[in-house]
């Protein structure tokens, strides 16, 4: 005869019991942890305990997905908070691509984490750790991921072209990006584009404004920005042309008053927010002031003025 299922003993009761005050204790100590974490950073909390993709999906059991989504959003919070950081504070983002990793390979289809994470890792310091070569790098796992998404071609070939300034590599990731299903048709110029001229302010204008259609408004927010960047470059070899025609005397410095009085020029010029240019006594190089918010300004090159 089979048995009927016993009642549960006290030590039963108590052992569930325990494991509920157990979870709740966790719960409350996570949410502690998440309210003090944007008031202060801890040394513990720039240690990344699991770097292991692969150990991260075996510990996340059946909840990739779930997993994936903290990653992500410990990504972002590490980015913005060293973004954040005060002027003595080191900005290091050392665990941003460790944590863009195990994101992407505990969800290979997280698109966002390869395109916001690959601009995050490019990203010229202190605005960013200054690593084109690991957003290339995570790219080419998205691809690896789905070969046929023209985006992620894309996106490496804005790498090569914006920061990495290699135009025929650019060329060539623009031309896979074509070629991929349901590619847009304004792909194909930029590839006679980049190998034209590696001096051309229009062919970074033509890509931005081309974001500027993008259905995310991230993207277009960050086109925005750059477009403002490359107006200001262009102002700036006009100035520095217009400073070159009007040179102070051989023992007086290049002052922006001086320039007034010598010159047409009747005020301090500024670029799109307002921020005065500013103007090397010595040089009479122009640059964009170091309190614009248009900074970190690209390391595009320099024409020489006309």
């Amino acid at each position: 005869m089979t048995s009927l299922p016993q009642p549960r003993g006290p030590s039963g009761t108590i052992q569930i019991a325990g494991a509920v005050a157990c979870l709740a204790a966790a719960v409350l100590l996570q949410v502690a942890r998440d309210r003090a974490y944007a008031i202060r950073e801890h040394a513990a909390e720039r240690i990344l305990y699991v770097r292991s993709g692969e150990a991260a999906k075996r510990l996340s059991l059946d909840f990739d997905a779930l997993a994936a989504d903290v990653y992500w959003i410990r990504a972002i919070q590490h980015y913005g908070g060293d973004r954040r950081a005060g002027d003595g504070a080191a900005r290091r983002y050392e665990l941003l691509f460790p944590l863009l990793d195990l994101t992407t390979t505990l969800d290979p289809y997280f698109t966002i984490a390869y395109r916001f994470g690959a601009i995050f890792l490019s990203e010229t310091p202190p605005g960013g750790p200054g690593r084109p070569d690991h957003a290339e790098r995570l790219l080419r796992k998205g691809i690896a991921a789905q070969p046929a998404k023209w985006q992620y071609y894309y996106d490496t070939g804005f790498v090569h072209f914006w920061h990495l300034r290699d135009f025929k590599a650019a060329a060539g990731w623009f031309q896979r990006a074509s070629e991929q299903p349901g590619a847009p048709n304004w792909l194909r110029p930029l590839i006679a584009t980049m190998l034209t001229s590696a001096n051309d302010r229009a062919s970074a204008r033509f890509l931005w404004q081309q974001m500027l259609q993008s259905d995310q408004e991230w993207l277009r927010r960050n086109a925005e920005h750059r477009l403002l960047q490359i107006d200001a470059l262009d102002l700036i070899d006009q100035l520095e042309a217009f400073a070159a025609r009007y040179p102070p005397r051989p023992e007086e410095p290049f002052t922006w008053e001086g320039l007034m009085r010598r010159s047409p020029l009747r005020q301090i010029p500024t670029d799109s927010t307002g921020t005065p240019f500013e103007l090397d006594p010595v040089t009479g190089h122009v640059t964009v002031s170091l309190e614009s918010p248009l900074q970190p300004m690209p390391e595009l090159a320099r024409r020489s003025p006309s």
